[in-house]
């Protein structure tokens, strides 16, 4: 069967709400790359999508150009206008409509709704003839259409009769002949599909939907107040004309739906159609006749403009068929009933299908997991991906017609996860960028001290010689013992803040081996000269201590960390270290009792020279050369304090990040 497209995606417009997913009764819709694109083997041409895209994304193939050429060519052009114009063309008469059309170029112009009255005639006699026989009736062709794909072993129980339109277009040949070219124009997009099926061999040349017939109106400038009104060419329709109803057909045959024997169910909708027709194959019905809408009822239909409510659009149908069912119409229609009674209503029906196998359940369960949903109650069935429950979404993803993304939690949970690693990989390039800084200023610095140093060191040494050499002479001169021993003692003092200065200016790298921390701090503590009055505390709380680090560093670092700590207590207190780690990093902190560091200080300590102690206590290098270790390993170095009584214990804690793995230069 060739199947052509009837509507197609404008990817520009397209913004994947998945409103048209969840609107396909056929699941025609497919998402992939993030794009929604109509699959047509599996279009049923119903139309939904068209109808509830707010972007106007969906295009329905275009018909009027094709009518315009049957137009133009020579030969007679007749229109049948479906039985819902009434409620399309509100706003004028129907002559003012019917004068519309033939201004158009049409030839002749005709309602529908005649052949509808032959059509119920014909479901009436089928149901009297056939007493044992169930049928689905086959007015909708979007319902034709779902299943023939969809439920092919439902086929033969398709009812064998033709769509009002096709009566209309037969009756036409009889009054004008095989040649005369036919163009409907109605409220449905599965026309276009009808009129193209290979089994009715061309029997209506083109449809136009009533949008189409507006806008060739209008780039013609035709309108109501400008045109002759004119009449319907016979034959006029009857009770036909409720067809375009939700169980018009019923009354227009002359069937009654009774709810005690359940004989006729009539239906409409894209849900209650659906699920009309799983009832029907699981054979969960007893009904002889199903009479099934896509829309609810064809004046709902997709190729609409008006914006009327469906009981309006209801109550301008029936009026119409109310003002025009006079007596002598009613004469002459049944007149012209009798004359067309012969007409060949029959047509047969084949399967298309396109149902795909089930995927197993271990299947689905594996889809599920990927989308996160790993017990029944992850599965919310939201329904924003468009399919009613995460089973099927699972199913359409199994089938290539969707994807994981679709899923709102999920999408909303990567959403979150990738949020954190952007949160975090933003925290560390900062974390990097200020030791990159800080790396910049501290060899800025260490070059400007190295060259000090260098030009220092030797003057010094020639002073501290020549000092120790007078303090030799001294006692012939003991008035001078006392500043010699000063000249001596700031000497060296000098000689001590050269050797830091040298210390300070080294490129040093870090040459990392796998040691155990908690050894590495009880050596350190050991090795420390602890002055008296102070006392440590040692807490390991790790249970796996080894880590790659290079030792001697590190140990410096805590040499710093204690030598800062211990004059935060000149007086005495207690150094409390506590040992931590996980998988990834193990840190320490070394948290004293001393008076703490005031908040306007805190952003300053690891800046190279700068010192709360007093002058000749400190160069200020200590927690810089710190800072620049810790980074260098690739690690995290924070400080917490209070210097305030009055809220709380004073004292400071420095606490050391380090990774466990050595990462490669």
């Amino acid at each position: 069967m060739q199947v052509a497209c009837f509507v197609q995606t404008i990817k520009e417009r397209c913004r994947v709400c998945y409103t048209c997913v969840r609107e396909c009764p056929a699941k025609a819709i497919g998402i992939s790359d993030g794009q929604a694109r109509v699959i047509p083997e599996r279009c049923i041409g119903c139309g939904n999508c068209a109808r509830v895209c707010s972007q106007g994304a969906k295009k329905v193939l275009d018909g009027t150009r094709e009518v315009a050429r049957l137009l133009q060519e020579r030969g007679p052009t007749a229109a049948l206008i479906a039985p819902s114009f009434p409620a399309e063309f509100a706003e004028c008469g129907y002559e003012s409509v019917v004068g519309m059309i033939k201004e158009l170029g049409f030839s002749y112009v005709h309602e529908v709704g005649f052949a509808a009255d032959l059509v119920a005639r014909r479901y009436h006699s089928l149901l009297d003839e056939n007493g044992n026989c169930s049928y689905i009736a086959t007015t909708c062709p979007a319902l034709v259409g779902y299943v023939e794909r969809y439920y092919p072993d439902l086929v033969p129980r398709l009812a064998p009769v033709v769509s009002p339109m096709v009566a209309a277009a037969r009756v036409l040949r009889i009054l004008y002949g095989p040649d005369i070219r036919i163009v409907f124009i109605g409220p449905c997009i599965a026309k276009k599909g009808e009129a193209a099926s290979d089994d009715l061999n061309g029997e209506v040349a083109a449809v136009l939907t009533f949008s189409e017939l507006r806008r060739m109106l209008s780039e013609a400038d035709i309108r109501p107040e400008t045109t002759i009104p004119s009449d319907f060419d016979p034959p006029w329709s009857g009770p036909g004309g409720l067809f375009p109803i939700s169980r018009g057909l019923l009354q227009a045959a002359r069937i009654e739906e009774d709810l005690m024997d359940g004989e006729v169910i009539a239906t409409d909708g894209r849900t209650n159609f659906v699920e009309a027709i799983q009832a029907a194959d699981s054979n969960s019905l007893d009904a002889r006749l199903l009479e099934i809408l896509c829309c609810n009822g064809c004046i709902m239909g997709a190729g609409m403009t008006t914006e009327a409510t469906l009981f309006r659009r209801r109550s301008l149908v029936s009026r119409y068929v109310r003002q025009h069912w006079t007596t002598f119409r009613k004469e002459q229609w049944e007149r012209d009933i009798a004359g067309f009674s012969d007409v060949d209503l029959s047509r047969s029906f084949r399967g298309f299908d396109q149902r795909v196998p089930q995927p197993s359940s271990e299947e689905i369960t594996s889809i599920l997991a990927r989308m996160g949903k790993h017990k029944p109650e992850d599965e919310l069935n939201c329904g924003a991906c468009g399919y009613d429950s995460c089973v099927q979404h699972a199913i359409a993803i199994h089938r290539r017609l969707a994807e994981t993304e679709m899923c709102l939690p999920y999408t909303i949970e990567k959403l979150r996860e990738t949020n954190e690693e952007l949160a975090l990989s933003h925290q560390q390039l900062i974390s990097t960028q200020e030791a990159l800084m800080h790396s910049e200023r501290l060899a800025s610095m260490g070059q400007l001290a190295a060259g000090v140093a260098h030009e220092v060191n030797n003057p010094l040494g020639i002073v501290l010689m020549h000092s120790h050499i007078l303090l030799e002479q001294a006692e012939k001169f003991p008035e001078w013992r006392e500043d010699l021993d000063m000249i001596v003692e700031q000497a060296d003092r000098c000689k001590k803040i050269v050797v830091r200065l040298l210390h300070f200016a080294r490129q040093n790298k870090a040459v990392f081996r796998n040691v155990d921390i908690c050894s590495l701090i009880q050596h350190a503590v050991k090795s420390y000269p602890f002055p008296a009055g102070v006392t440590i505390d040692i807490q390991p709380r790790i249970e796996n201590p080894r880590t790659d680090l290079d030792p001697d560093q590190i140990n410096q670092v805590i040499a710093n960390l204690f030598s800062n700590a211990c004059d935060a207590m000149p007086e005495g207190g207690t150094i409390s270290i506590a040992i931590e780690g996980d998988a990834n990093q193990v840190w320490f902190s070394i948290r004293d009792t001393g008076r703490g560091i005031s908040k306007e200080n805190l952003g300053k300590i690891f800046e190279p020279f700068f010192t709360t102690k007093q002058i000749g206590k400190g160069t200020g290098l200590g927690l810089a050369v710190t800072y620049g270790i810790v980074k260098m390993h690739r690690g995290d170095i924070t400080v917490v304090s209070n210097n305030d009584p009055a809220a709380g214990r004073t004292g400071t804690t420095f606490t050391v990040k380090l990774p466990r793995k050595a990462l490669d230069e």
